[in-house]
């Protein structure tokens, strides 16, 4: 049982007499109780010493059975992430050690971790059941599918792929579950410092508590990955000889398995998160015209409860599965290029393990950066120690990032391939950098597209939101400029990096480019986070009705979470999109390897192909529709009951009676779990059915590798459309909100304009924060379901793996 769910308070909060009591006592505990912050704190070590321990057992097996370059490298990896566990820990015995409030602060944001802890007990138990099947499926599917080589069998290929899914699956949801564990303890402290004037501390707090839960994602993603490559490689090459460029390939079940519960995690909390914000908003701000977080709004409790399992869960979840794809994919085509490149044993384990330093440094750099993000003032604008902590982030990124290029990818067979490498990564870095300004751009209130959509709101709510839709999308043409021109010059550096496989090696460079763009991923995974924890943090205090200059301390400090969140949703559809075609080309390179069928490019103009590309292109159309539809039904429901208890319940407006909170947390639970799996099995569902009916086709018409032609097809046309799709759902989603926030900072609350704006926000909420970041998930879950199942698309499979001892015809059945 958590020790602080332990403590009891009287349940009284909102039942008011009409005369006596003061707004809120400012009576303080002085201190935390210090039982209290050790128990807390014990829980927290226990977890971190336990993946510790995974983590020097992994060191044990690894000095056994890998060369000393692999030991060397996966020596550093390992150590990365034992730092970054003991970083965490320490992180989070700070965070206890502050004061917790006000006794009203503790009974509201006890309501918020029980809540947020029924939501996430129910989720995972739904997500548990259908990963069961799903493992149980790839494990049947896996006895006939082929194998890597004539070394590994169909039993043991299928019990690797089937573990590590399930693995992969329990550690994206571990990620998920510390997003919220440390947000539901930290917004309680941050709003109590706010309330003790002591801006410094709720801006440390808030960047922080959102720091651990993004490290222990990162740490967690390599460690898992190692502990799975140290498996392999004992298992497979050390006991079967399996030849260890093919290890990679085993450890395609990680990724999907993280994918599938990322997918859950983000398309649930984003259900959950907005139908409960949406059906606040409607009841609160426009039928009632109370303030944001009213206490008298029966929804606000699971609109703050919302944030954790939607901002915190769903996006270190999807962090997790960006990262384990990213690196995976990298991995594959790394030990592709080594083998083709007839590159010594020495260098081919360099080059798998590449990803892993990587994102090892990311680790190294981002916890240096943060540990640097303080504000020197009480006055400082909450963004500026952001920024000087990324740009420290940043400068090591660079420097370390050239180091390892040059350790790990040096081979005398093309010694300027290194630098050629290094600059893919500085091509990555520049490309995100470039999409995060641009993304600022069209969703900062400072700037002329939001501006335009606060403008258009004088006229009306239509005026509004048409204004909206065009910012939304004009915003799509510069990132994918910018996308575009990062693939293209850095496929071009690796083209002439001088290796002997030239496209291969384009290919790489476009790897690196990614893992680039993503060795800052933890620093700006920490700002994401510092949104959620401040809006909660400003919803504890205006429920527990502090004086109103507590409320602009975390009015500020959310108003820049606003502007990161958004931010890091531009960031991460540009790794997904990048990662995307990582994986698109390990999904090829898969298909060689198993089968010895080679598809070097897929003729769009077959009618079969065109039809495949058709139906990834409405697959994401479907599946927006899907998500925000699910929103509003959900949001209706919500709706329903706080006017049933606005109408039933006599007092709640005059601060006489408590609302029914309980009612609206139970209601968006189970309808946010009902809802979420429809869009979910549509993705998961529709590449399999895709490469299946154009496999039985292909076998039928005598073209054998159809399946996977029009496969290929689904996932590029898909995994574009997804691309300007999310970013369109994000930045007018963002763009919405904040005319909404620039009309309410001139105080013209109550206004025409303003209930125009309320609407807009309204109508970007399921876009920017369920459809938007869920399709961020989407596109990188069709590619590592295609490289899963890729083989399974082949018509001939049979004839090919059998040594052309089959029968083509066998496999036409």
């Amino acid at each position: 049982m958590d020790p602080e769910s332990q403590m009891k308070f009287p349940d009284e909060k909102y039942v008011k007499e009409i005369t006596g009591r003061t707004p809120a006592s400012l009576s303080f505990f002085t201190k935390s109780t210090n039982t209290l912050i050790r128990e807390v704190s014990h829980e927290f070590d226990q977890f971190a010493y336990t993946l510790m321990a995974f983590g020097i057992i992994d060191l044990l097996v690894g000095f056994c059975v890998l060369s000393w370059s692999g030991i060397f490298v996966i020596t550093f990896a390992i150590l990365s992430c034992l730092g970054s566990f003991y970083y965490c820990s320490q992180t989070v015995r700070w965070i206890m050690s502050k004061g917790r409030g006000t006794t009203d602060m503790q009974i509201i944001a006890d309501y918020i971790k029980e809540g947020s802890d029924s939501y996430l007990r129910t989720q995972y138990k739904t997500i548990a059941t259908i990963a069961i099947f799903t493992a149980i499926g790839l494990f049947l599917i896996y006895l006939f599918r082929g194998s890597v080589s004539a070394e590994i069998s169909p039993v043991a290929l299928a019990l690797v792929t089937a573990i590590s899914f399930i693995i992969g699956a329990f550690c994206s949801a571990i990620a998920g579950y510390t997003g919220v564990w440390t947000s539901v303890r930290c917004n309680l402290r941050v709003a109590s410092a706010a309330a003790q004037y002591d801006y410094i501390n709720a801006f440390l707090l808030a960047f922080r508590g959102g720091a651990v839960s993004a490290i222990l994602s990162a740490a967690m993603c390599i460690l898992g990955i190692a502990t799975l490559y140290i498996i392999s490689t004992l298992l497979f090459v050390n006991l079967m000889g399996v030849n260890p460029s093919e290890i990679p390939l085993l450890l395609g079940g990680y990724g999907f398995g993280a994918s599938f519960v990322a997918l859950f995690m983000q398309l649930g909390g984003g259900i959950y998160t907005k139908a409960a914000d949406v059906g606040a908003d409607m009841c609160g701000k426009i039928e009632q015209g109370i303030p944001e977080d009213d206490p008298r709004n029966p929804a606000v409790i699971a609109d703050l409860v919302g944030d954790n399992v939607g901002d915190c869960a769903g996006s270190m979840a999807d962090v997790f599965e960006s990262i384990a794809a990213e690196m995976i994919g990298t991995m594959i085509l790394g030990a592709t290029l080594s083998s083709q490149s007839k590159l010594d044993a020495s260098t081919l384990q360099l080059y798998i393990f590449f990803p892993l330093i990587v994102h090892s440094l990311d680790l190294i750099v981002s916890i240096t950066g943060i540990s640097l993000t303080v504000p020197r003032s009480n006055t400082e604008d909450a963004i500026i120690p952001m920024k000087r902590g990324y740009t420290v982030a940043l400068i090591l990124a660079i420097i370390l990032f050239t180091i390892v290029c040059r350790f790990m990818l040096y081979t005398p067979i093309a010694p300027a391939a290194w630098w050629h490498y290094a600059l893919c990564g500085m091509v990555g870095l520049l490309c995100a950098y470039s999409i995060v300004l641009i993304t600022q751009y069209y969703t900062d209130y400072v700037n002329e597209p939001v501006k335009k959509i606060a403008a258009a709101s004088r006229t009306g709510h239509g005026t509004n939101i048409i204004a909206g839709i065009a910012v939304g999308m004009e915003s799509t043409a510069m990132p994918a400029i910018t996308i575009s021109i990062s693939l293209f010059v850095s496929y071009t550096l690796g083209y002439n990096s001088g290796l002997p496989s030239e496209h291969l090696a384009g290919l790489f460079g476009t790897a690196c480019a990614t893992m680039g763009m993503l060795c800052t991923a933890v620093f700006v995974l920490s700002m994401n986070n510092f949104g959620p924890i401040a809006d909660n943090a400003g919803g504890v205090v205006e429920m527990s009705e502090q004086p109103h200059d507590v409320r602009v301390i975390t009015d500020r400090l959310d108003a820049v979470g606003n502007v990161t969140k958004a931010a890091t949703k531009g960031y991460a559809v540009g790794g997904s999109a990048l990662a995307c075609f990582l994986l698109f080309n390990a999904f090829l390179d898969e298909i060689d390897i198993l089968t010895g069928i080679k598809v070097t490019s897929v003729d769009i103009t077959k009618v079969e192909v065109m039809i495949g590309g058709i139906l990834g292109i409405m697959m994401v159309f479907l599946f927006t529709g899907w998500s925000i539809d699910a929103v509003g039904r959900t949001a209706q429901q919500v709706v329903i009951e706080v006017r049933r208890q606005f109408r039933e319940i006599p007092g709640i407006m005059q601060h006489q009676a408590k609302p029914q909170y309980g009612k609206c947390v139970e209601i968006v639970t189970r309808a946010a779990l009902k809802e979420m799996i429809r869009p979910a099995l549509l993705a998961l569902t529709m590449p399999v059915g895709v490469g299946l009916l154009f496999r039985f086709i292909g076998a039928y018409k005598g073209e054998y590798i159809l399946g996977v032609e029009c496969l290929a097809s689904f996932l590029q046309f898909g995994t574009m459309t997804g691309l300007l799709m999310a970013v369109f759902l994000d930045n007018s989603g963002g763009a919405w909100d904040n005319a909404k926030k620039l009309i309410e900072s001139k105080n013209l609350k109550d206004t025409e304009s303003h209930k125009a704006a309320i609407t807009g926000d309204t109508v970007g909420d399921p876009f920017k924060d369920t459809a938007g970041p869920a399709l961020h998930v989407v596109i990188t879950t069709m590619s590592t379901t295609s490289l899963v199942l890729g083989p399974l698309f082949v018509a001939n499979m049979a004839y090919t793996t059998m040594g052309n001892n089959g029968n083509p015809s066998d496999m036409m059945m």
